[in-house]
């Protein structure tokens, strides 16, 4: 849970979070300021995410990740180029903290799977991206969920993305515009909302039951992504790799195999995902990753400053129509 104590800004900080300010409010940019953000994962749509919210002036922010920067790594913009062989955190390191000099950054080199569940419950927030295995999530999540921590994680392939957020019984407010009748025509009054949302865990998000009476309806609407997001979790899982570039024809075979089986295992017709999609998913390509990963922060910080309604709980980003898309899935 976001902490309660919100302490007064300086200064320095009012000066710096002005614009931020005026748009969202003094309290929330308190509640911004007083946040503890765990962030998992800092590849190119990770390094999206730490920006954003680092910019945001949040508290602090711990960059969890034991890989290495690998030369194919272009859309990780935070690890200089001769940072290639060093770790993604450690290296990210100077360019995060050159972002906000307000906020406190740490660099954790272990790997996500050698924490125990109560690491996770010392912050606020917990963004888990790009995550292997995937089960990783489910584990997280339910920490999370005992220690009211709120949880969002995603991923990014190529040129598509999604993200998935529970945060629990979430209460937000959101400005609404009314028109009065007593006011001349064209005035507007713009009130200050308060609202509650119910999530629910990543869990029930993956484990839908496409063949129920309240989701057999709704598979003529359904979107691809949601499939394609299993069959790439599951390929992921099973190889214990991302795809690889160098094997491209191999690997799409390999998906449209996987992507068969995972389709007739829901009860989900197997041409519910296209076929041309499986060529878009190689690499993380940045202009993607700035799309996902900007969605990915803006909303931490709807979370944490608890202002504006929050996608509840899916987004994806389809590259055959370049459009995004949010679901409610798992309710």
């Amino acid at each position: 849970m976001v902490h309660t104590a919100h302490p007064e800004l300086t200064e320095d900080e009012v000066e710096l979070y002005d614009r931020q300010i005026r748009l969202w409010g003094l309290e929330s940019q308190k509640r911004l300021r007083n946040a503890k953000v765990l962030l998992i994962g800092l590849r190119g749509f990770g390094a999206e995410v730490c920006k954003n919210v680092v910019l945001a002036g949040v508290r602090s922010i711990t960059l969890l990740d034991d890989g290495n920067l690998t030369e194919d790594e272009w859309a990780q913009f935070l690890a200089p180029r001769d940072a290639v062989g060093k770790n993604r955190a450690e290296s990210s390191l100077t360019r995060v903290k050159g972002l906000n000099p307000m906020v406190e950054v740490v660099a954790d080199t272990e790997a996500v799977s050698t924490k125990q569940d109560a690491y996770f419950t010392q912050f606020d927030v917990v963004v888990a991206t790009d995550l292997r295995p995937w089960s990783e999530a489910l584990r997280i999540n339910a920490a999370c969920r005992l220690a009211g921590v709120k949880f969002l994680c995603g991923g990014v392939w190529g040129c598509f993305g999604f993200t998935f957020a529970d945060l629990l019984l979430h209460e937000y407010a959101e400005d609404v515009i009314q028109h009065s009748a007593e006011k001349k025509k064209g005035e507007q009054t713009k009130l200050t909302v308060k609202n509650t949302a119910e999530f629910v865990p990543f869990r029930d998000a993956l484990e839908v039951d496409w063949r129920s009476e309240q989701y057999s309806n709704k598979l003529s609407k359904m979107d691809c992504c949601y499939f394609l997001m299993k069959v790439l979790m599951k390929f992921c899982d099973e190889k214990g790799r991302e795809l690889n570039p160098s094997k491209r024809e191999e690997e799409i075979a390999e998906l449209k195999s996987l992507a068969s089986e995972e389709l007739k295992k829901l009860g989900v017709r197997d041409d519910m995902i296209p076929d041309k999609m499986f060529g878009c998913l190689f690499s993380q390509v940045s202009p993607v990753c700035a799309i996902v990963g900007g969605v990915m922060a803006q909303e931490v910080i709807k979370t944490v400053s608890q202002k504006e309604q929050p996608h509840n709980n899916m987004f994806f980003f389809n590259p055959l129509n370049n459009l995004g898309y949010v679901a409610c899935l798992g309710n």
